[in-house]
């Protein structure tokens, strides 16, 4: 049921002027009279009495089309709109016969939607997609009409009904907000027009040159579409949002425009095609050309210039096109300070940068982005609400002050009487009112778009003048420099000077060094504020040469001061990260995700994706580099969680683990689906990898290496099926294809160093085992440090989940089948004891073979698990689950676990933490609960004399002969 319009008509506001209300009731009442609607026209009268005083264009229409009026007031609204659009697509015939109806409909449409959208009967939404859908067949019905006389003349020979379009191969995409369904009232529109070459020439009579049949095609079109004519003009074509318009023609083929945007297309054309929408003539090839687009608009590797470059490109806007000032007079609600551009621009700037890591956010609408990135966590719900209300309110101002004279205008008149006809189309009858309204409106705006992006930045520094131009030092800035904490100011301002020359790749562009430019004192200042000012400028400096190109990331620091300060902070003392920094700036895309800075504990679907891409990737190499990818982005983020202290020491063992079990769980599969590839397949097979050491116990860093081993079981007679593998040939292959899957160094960089020699038989034996043959060893062959090492070990996939669980339980009876005449502590002594011989503690930064250290606990914990296993003691992987009886391990353990933890995340070596910077040792300090460094050794040494009193009493040292 849809209502007839007139009834549900409310009145936009007040009268502003009587007698011009007076003037249009007079006009309309003697056509009225004289068709017989009348009471049409009174009921509706009050509400209508507003629009026609304050607007002389919707008067205009009504006057010129009274009968339309009529039709508008009696039939429901969507009714109408429904006729109006399907009037349109029924047109038939030549550019002539189309011409004067589409500009009625388009009458009539104008009316409709003003006085649907006044009379509160429509919302936004069905306001613009009412506009939006009519411009859609509007422009389809000009495009057939322009077609139909390219026929006649001869020159078109495809059918009329060909389902590629009018023109097969020619196809136009709506752009802005056509192309977003959030066209305005008196909006051009934007059509970017290409054309496939043999599609098009295919369906041209012999002798027609394409490209000039095109250009005509487009400006016939063009003109039919804005001519003005007595019956006025239907829409404003502009096809300039086309590849380099200004030495192009108007339709561009496909083939170049796509070479164009790969390779030279400019940040703003990204932004641009954010809301195009394959519309026009033959859609399905301009879905395909979306398609192709897509690693264009959405990059993956962020490319922070565009956001440079499109920043500038609105300066230049607010400079050229808007006034001083924010008063509502004169106020430019789409291009000025705290307008609607500012909100889209708040909204496409950060959609470009995460749209290529979160398709979710890739929506044409401003509102909805607004919302999908508030859902995502990028936008609080306060901006993204003051946002959304502001662009509704400043869209529908923006709609009053274009339906006063139907002119393609944002501005609020300066003159007052006529900004009182906008205000009274708005509700309001008090300009005051209105103007304050309109203030605090565009303030809000211009607010919330401060926050995203700030103003021009000083080059300066809070400490001082920080000069590096000529080819001297300059004194100021020499004295700067030491008021930072630099022990030598000279050296440092040589090698600013340096790469403000060009002598690395990050400044040899002209670009690059125009952001060094703006970069240096942001730099300088930051390093100084970590209280290391030396150390961490040294490694900067590491990362800053190793970049093989630097724009982006430079551009990155100026765009998001917060990242880069946090950036700077942690390389101040994480040579580890800053290594993977220089080699892999993309690491750094990463920290714009949301994901990124959640604790590490929750599930963040990072698993998930990636078990998906790696099952995507098209070949064994594709996922290795899937997972590199994912592995690098999160071990930065685990070490920068671990270093900043967001993350607890045992939380990130978890992390770093899961990270591990996820890259294992990936590649697996690839990895069989290779030794499937090249032997055939295995019917009947199943088989496990296990973790052992510090993966099996979930309690890995950034530097543990894996220690796995695989097991198996399959028929005894069963051969793969392409090249007769038997079974223990088959897995062997699996099991090499994982090694080198973990291990191998790609473009995109390694994974892990994996050791098989925790495996039964680990010296002389296959690779991989069956599991009745892991079952014999230690029933009748394995030494206790091999049952010490199996207390750890945990399955982390199977391609049978079934196999999983029997390998599970075969594991746990192993460690419970009673050994008579076996004295685990004893064996378990000797042990440590050889090692402390062979491979001795290494100073008192040892944080694993040092006495009490982290070996002497988890020695401890192992054989006393497997002492109590047979009695059906408690078995765990979790060392300090397993050192529940023995406090004093338990807490140097995890003293040294949090230690070790940090360590690992900042160097590839072993540091000496009394060498290095403050900050790092007040690090150190925090996450051992103390005050400060010199109370962190001071417990260190404590914990580690009551962890080897401890380590002595439950492993009491052999005697010799025992």
């Amino acid at each position: 049921m849809n209502p007839a319009l007139g009834p549900r008509l409310g009145a936009c506001g007040p009268v502003v002027d009587a007698a011009a209300a007076a003037r249009a009731h007079e006009r309309l009442a003697e056509a009225a009279i004289e068709a017989g609607w009348t009471s049409t026209l009174e009921a509706a009268w009050l509400a209508l009495a507003p629009a026609f005083a304050a607007s002389p264009y919707l008067f205009g229409l009504a006057r010129r089309w009274p009968d339309r009026l009529r039709a508008v007031l009696e039939d429901g609204p969507d009714d109408r709109l429904n006729a109006i659009l399907a009037a349109t697509e029924a047109l038939t015939g030549g550019a002539d016969d189309v011409r004067a109806p589409l500009r009625r409909l388009k009458g009539e449409l104008h009316l409709l939607t003003a006085l649907c959208d006044l009379g509160g009967v429509w919302n936004l939404d069905a306001v613009t997609a009412a506009l939006s859908r009519f411009a859609d067949v509007s422009t389809q019905a000009a495009l057939r009409a322009v077609a139909h006389d390219q026929r006649e003349r001869g020159k078109l020979i495809s059918a009329p009904d060909d389902p590629r379009g009018p023109i097969p191969g020619l196809f136009g995409l709506a752009m802005g907000k056509h192309g977003a369904f959030e066209l305005n009232y008196s909006s051009d529109i934007d059509i970017s027009l290409f054309w496939e070459p043999e599609t098009l020439e295919a369906a041209l009579a012999e002798g027609v040159e394409p490209q000039k049949f095109l250009d005509r095609a487009a400006q016939v079109l063009s003109s039919l579409m804005q001519e003005r004519t007595g019956d006025g003009y239907v829409f404003r074509v502009d096809l300039r949002l086309r590849p380099d318009p200004s030495s192009t023609p108007p339709v561009v083929a496909v083939p170049f425009a796509l070479s164009y945007y790969e390779g030279v297309g400019q940040n703003w054309e990204r932004a641009a095609f954010i809301k195009a929408r394959a519309m026009l003539g033959d859609i399905g090839a301009g879905r395909d050309f979306l398609k192709a687009l897509t690693p264009f608009i959405w990059r993956r590797s962020l490319d922070f210039p565009a956001i440079l470059d499109i920043q500038s490109i609105k300066r230049q806007i607010h400079v050229h096109k808007t006034g001083e000032g924010l008063d509502a007079a004169g106020a430019n609600l789409k291009l000025g300070r705290g307008g609607i551009r500012e909100i889209e621009f708040f909204a496409q700037t950060q959609q470009l940068i995460l749209g290529g890591r979160d398709p979710v956010l890739r929506n044409p609408r401003t509102v909805e982005a607004l919302a999908l990135l508030r859902d995502a966590g990028h936008v609080s719900a306060e901006a993204c609400a003051e946002l959304t209300g502001a662009y509704g309110a400043l869209r529908r101002l923006e709609h009053r002050v274009q339906m006063l004279d139907d002119e393609q205008s944002h501005t609020l008149p300066t003159d007052p009487i006529r900004r009182a006809a906008v205000a009274a189309l708005d509700g309001e009858g008090d300009l005051a009112a209105f103007d304050a309204r309109v203030e605090a409106l565009l303030v809000g705006v211009n607010r919330r778009y401060g926050e995203l992006f700030e103003g021009e930045e000083a080059l300066s520094s809070p400490y001082g003048s920080l000069v590096f131009t000529g080819v001297e030092n300059d004194p100021e800035t020499l004295s700067t420099l030491a008021r930072m904490g630099f022990a030598e100011p000279s050296g440092v301002a040589d090698t600013i000077r340096s790469w403000h020359h060009g002598r690395i790749p990050a400044t040899r562009s002209a670009r690059g060094r125009e952001l060094f430019t703006r970069l240096a004192p942001r730099l300088l200042t930051a390093l100084a504020d970590t209280g290391a000012a030396d150390a961490a400028f040294r490694r900067f400096a590491v990362f800053f040469a190793g970049l093989s190109a630097g724009v982006q990331v430079q551009a990155l620091f100026l765009a998001q001061p917060k990242l880069f300060e946090q950036i700077v902070g942690v390389m101040a003392f994480a040579p580890r990260l800053a290594r993977t920094l220089g080699r892999y700036p993309a690491a750094l895309d990463s920290m714009l995700d949301a994901r990124f800075a959640r604790v590490i504990d929750e599930d963040s679907g990072l698993v998930e994706q990636l078990l998906a891409d790696a099952a995507a990737a098209p070949d064994f190499e594709s996922a290795l580099d899937v997972a590199r990818r994912m592995h690098r982005e999160q071990m930065f983020r685990i070490g920068v969680q671990t270093l900043t202290g967001r993350a607890d020491p045992e939380a990130a063992g978890r992390a770093c683990t899961t990270v591990a079990d996820a890259i294992i769980a990936a590649l697996a599969p690839a990895a069989m689906a290779e030794a499937a590839r090249q032997g055939g397949a295995l019917p009947g097979g199943a088989v496990a990898v296990i973790a052992l050491g510090k993966a099996g116990s979930r309690e890995m860093t950034a530097s543990s290496d894996l220690d796995l081993m695989t097991v198996y079981d399959a028929p005894e007679n069963a051969v793969s099926d392409g090249k007769g593998w038997a079974p223990g040939v088959f897995y062997s292959r699996f099991t090499q294809r994982l090694i080198a899957a973990l291990s191998a160094h790609t473009a995109e960089g390694g994974l892990y160093e994996v050791d098989m020699r925790l495996r039964p038989g680990a010296a002389k034996g296959p690779v991989s085992l069956r599991l009745a043959a892991v079952q014999d060893y230690y029933a009748a062959e394995a030494d206790t440090w091999e049952f010490m090492a199996l207390t750890r070990a945990r399955v982390v996939w199977a391609d049978d989940p079934a196999f999983g669980g029997r390998v599970e339980a075969a594991i746990e009876a192993i460690l419970r089948r009673p050994r008579p005449g076996v004295d685990v502590a004893a064996d378990a002594r000797r042990m440590r004891d050889l090692m402390a011989r062979e491979r001795p503690g290494h100073g008192a930064w040892d944080l694993k073979l040092s006495p009490g250290g982290q070996v002497d606990a988890e020695f401890v914990a192992q054989a006393g698990q497997l002492a109590g296993a047979a009695a059906g003691g408690r078995l765990t992987v979790s060392t300090l689950e397993a050192l529940s009886d023995h406090p004093a391990l338990a807490a140097a353990w995890r003293l040294q676990q949090a230690l070790n933890q940090i360590l690992s995340a900042a160097f590839d070596d072993k540091p000496d933490p009394d060498h290095e910077p403050e900050g790092f040792q007040r690090r150190l300090a925090e996450a051992a609960g103390v005050a400060d460094f010199g109370t962190l050794k001071a417990r260190l040494a404590e914990a580690r004399i009551a962890a080897r009193a401890a380590f002595e009493t439950a492993l009491p040292a052999v005697r010799d002969g025992d």
